[in-house]
């Protein structure tokens, strides 16, 4: 029997403020990446688990494009193993639309394909107390 947590994804998407820019030509640091790698795993452990769950560490952790001011980010995991009491995730920052300024102040476009930016696999536990174990 297959547990139907494996294979779970779940998505966000968010608009990079340009309170965040942090280098010139308005470039986000690659950290906030893993900021948003944060927030999408604590809802994966919420809906497979029950609890916020913790992040214990990341694998294989790839910058591929910039992140700007101004984009908006597509961030998604999805749960590739599941442990007893730990999930591992692959997770995937893409940039879905890009400010244009070339055009104008407030010119924008969708990116069609996305730009992938940051890649990882990361490593979620969730307490024992809480977690439901459904392996076979």
């Amino acid at each position: 029997m297959t547990d139907a947590r494996l294979g779970l994804t779940v998505t966000h998407r968010r608009y990079v403020p340009y309170s965040h820019a942090h280098y010139a030509g308005n470039l986000v640091d690659g950290a906030y990446a893993l900021g948003l790698f944060g927030d999408v795993a604590t809802e994966v452990c919420i809906r497979t688990d029950g609890d916020e769950g913790l992040f214990a560490g990341y694998a294989d952790v790839r910058f591929l494009a910039p992140i700007h001011a101004g984009d908006v980010v597509q961030v998604t995991a999805r749960v590739s193993r599941l442990g007893t009491r730990s999930r591992t995730l692959e997770l995937s920052c893409a940039v879905v639309c890009r400010g244009r300024p070339d055009r104008s102040a407030s010119a924008a476009e969708v990116l069609d394909p996305p730009i992938v930016a940051v890649t990882a696999t990361g490593t979620v536990v969730v307490p024992a107390a809480t977690s439901v174990s459904r392996e076979e």
